[in-house]
């Protein structure tokens, strides 16, 4: 459905915006009109990594007067396979300030802010109260639902995507015309059921794909034209080459949007609703759990143990620690990894940062191997603690 454009005109253009913004100025749908919204449109981009990055340098080319960008964290080497807004002289630089200064080289014409914070509930609604309009592209569900509660409770659109090795996801939602996030996804997946990124992979390119859709999504809700992803998920699969659009409707039920909300405030604790482990992986890690120093220190005492890495095949062949043997996961939560556990050795698990491992260990432990342990922190805490020379990923 088409709706009516989210903000006014600005006043007039420069000459030279005129000269730089003319290939938009000369399509009739959006002409001197639509660019002037543009111009007066305030955008703020929750994330500058895999979709942040097309989706920022996009939106400066665009001529967005106002662009926002927010995110904590530091550019790494393994960010740039994707987040094309950094280079290499980026590394240990704040994103949103490595962000600032690509968007500044694209289009020194619009304005920028850097907000250098991790968006919490505390600073959520002030820093979203600043826009028109949000584009997420954040990659973990505690801080999807914060962005959608806030933005439904503020009354402003936003726009979505998700990404995941070949296959991404895009869609606007905005409850005064369609559906929230919560009527697509009233529950948050069960802990460890949806692999992250950096646990599945990710195609590089598929961010600019789902990323230049987000940018296409905030134009046309700006400007007023055509008619955006309001109650509709887009689904591209990047393997196949295929687009298919799915409707999503309006949830009467629904908890934050619906007829009767129950959810009138954000929620005290957006980490502990989506939760990054499972009740049996928190009971199971308690007094269970092993630093890598603890490992090293049996493996330089000899002790018999038996070390297992629950990462996937693909992740054990980048990197792995000595002496530990690959049973991934999934083997654990079928069953079958159990008989290849020896029952006279002390069972250590590990994966990539903690999380999978703890997962495996509630399963390990409920099958009697009650002295069985994880390695908090995982591979990672390895590399960086005990043995730098190795790859990380």
């Amino acid at each position: 459905m088409s709706l009516p454009p989210l903000v006014e005109p600005a006043a007039e253009l420069t000459r030279e915006e005129v000269n730089r913004y003319s290939r938009h100025l000369i399509i009739p749908d959006v002409g001197m009109a639509g660019q002037k919204r543009l111009k007066n449109a305030k955008v703020l981009c929750v994330g500058a990594g895999g979709l942040g990055s097309p989706a920022l340098m996009y939106l400066a080319a665009a001529g967005v007067g106002t662009l926002g960008i927010i995110d904590f964290d530091v550019v790494d080497e393994s960010n740039l396979q994707r987040q094309v807004i950094h280079r290499q002289s980026s590394l240990g630089k704040p994103k949103a300030e490595s962000a600032a200064d690509t968007v500044r080289e694209i289009n020194p014409l619009i304005n920028v802010v850097v907000h250098n914070v991790a968006l919490d509930r505390d600073n959520v609604m002030e820093i979203f109260s600043g826009y028109d309009l949000i584009v997420d592209g954040t990659d973990n569900f505690a801080t999807r639902y914060m962005v959608n509660d806030a933005a439904v409770l503020l009354g402003k659109p936003y726009v979505w995507g998700s990404i995941y090795r070949f296959d991404g996801q895009a869609s606007v939602f905005w409850a005064e015309h369609g559906p929230c996030y919560r009527c697509l996804y009233p529950e948050p997946p069960p802990p460890g059921m949806v692999p992250s990124c950096a646990e599945g992979g990710v195609l590089g390119v598929l961010c600019a794909s789902i990323g230049s859709i987000q940018v296409n999504e905030a134009i046309k809700v700006i400007t007023g034209i055509g008619e955006p992803l309001v109650g509709r998920l887009m689904i591209y699969d990047a393997l196949e080459m295929t687009y298919r659009s799915v409707k999503v409707r309006k949830d009467p039920e629904c908890a934050l949007c619906g007829k009767n909300p129950t959810i009138t405030e954000l929620l005290p604790d957006y980490q502990a609703f989506c939760g990054t482990l499972s009740d049996e992986a928190s009971e199971a890690v308690k007094d269970s759990t092993i630093s890598v120093h603890d490992l090293k220190a049996m493996q330089d005492r000899g002790e018999d143990i038996f070390l297992v890495d629950v990462r996937e095949p693909n992740e054990h062949e980048i990197v792995s620690i000595p002496g530990a043997t690959l049973i991934p996961k999934g083997e654990f939560l079928d069953g079958s990894a159990l008989e290849k556990l020896p029952q006279d050795k002390k069972i250590v698990l590990h994966c990539k940062s903690g999380a999978r491992s703890a997962e495996a260990l509630a399963v390990v432990k409920k099958a009697g191997f009650s002295d069985a342990v994880h390695v908090g922190g995982g591979i990672l805490a390895w590399i960086n603690q005990i043995d730098p020379s190795l790859p990380t990923y």
